[in-house]
């Protein structure tokens, strides 16, 4: 039974997170149930994770929605802030972010339902001087965050594809999954590192969480932004709750 329940949170994770982030809300409590400490369930969480990202990112890389150029820039700062964040929350508290970071959710929730016209359509033109310089300090400042914290990192990863590159949310979705995948990786050699992976559960996970991202990035490519935009806003209001109760 206790298999029954995890394989249903993890695969309702992997569905949930393919198409709009937020999975960690269902994962990481699946793994708490099994009774494993928290900092065990977080680095297992890692595992099955990283693997559903990169799921979820060659399913996009089949539907060529995935842009590579831009992805060749971002990756390397995207790794070398998590490992920065890493580093960091071994010496510093996340304490002030777990304050900051449900309003500034619930904010980016509020400002896509506002605006009608975000994310719907592709109005992308290229790389230039402006776009490349804020995509660098974002994918560097949320591979810092998702290292050094986390919870929300795919919710400003595809609110900041959209405003920068001016991406559908297809798109931002798209590769959103390959910079989450590339934090997360970073983030989960810390774990194993550290011994914080429970293997036996990770792979259980792995295996619930890839076919449940693998569903999810289907049903996301094959009906668009206008699929994708309410599910995004519904979970990023739910992540900002729950983060703002547990306070």
């Amino acid at each position: 039974m206790e298999i029954v329940i995890l394989g249903i949170g993890m695969f309702a994770a992997g569905f949930i997170d393919s198409i709009a982030g937020g999975g960690g809300l269902i994962s990481v409590p699946a793994l708490l149930m099994t009774g494993m400490p928290p900092h065990m369930a977080l680095g297992t969480n890692k595992m099955a994770a990283a693997l559903g990202s990169f799921t979820s990112s060659y399913e996009f890389f089949k539907s060529n929605k995935l842009n590579k150029q831009l992805l060749k820039m971002l990756i390397p700062f995207a790794f070398m802030g998590a490992v920065l964040g890493v580093v960091t929350v071994q010496y510093i508290s996340p304490k002030i972010l777990e304050i900051l970071i449900p309003f500034m959710i619930f904010a980016v929730a509020i400002y896509t339902v506002i605006s009608k016209k975000v994310g719907m359509a592709n109005e992308y033109t290229g790389i230039d001087g402006k776009n490349s310089l804020l995509g660098k300090l974002l994918t560097s400042a949320l591979g810092f965050y998702d290292g050094f914290f986390g919870p929300g990192t795919g919710t400003f990863f595809m609110f900041g594809l959209v405003k920068i590159f001016k991406f559908d949310f297809t798109v931002a979705t798209a590769n959103t999954k390959v910079l989450n995948f590339t934090t997360g990786f970073a983030a989960l050699l810390t774990f194993i590192f550290n011994g914080q992976v429970n293997i036996k559960y990770g792979a259980i996970s792995a295996v619930f969480i890839i076919v449940g991202s693998k569903m999810g990035s289907k049903m996301a490519i094959k009906n668009g932004a206008k699929f994708i935009k309410p599910i995004f806003v519904v979970m990023s209001l739910v992540m900002a709750f729950k983060m703002a109760i547990n306070l």
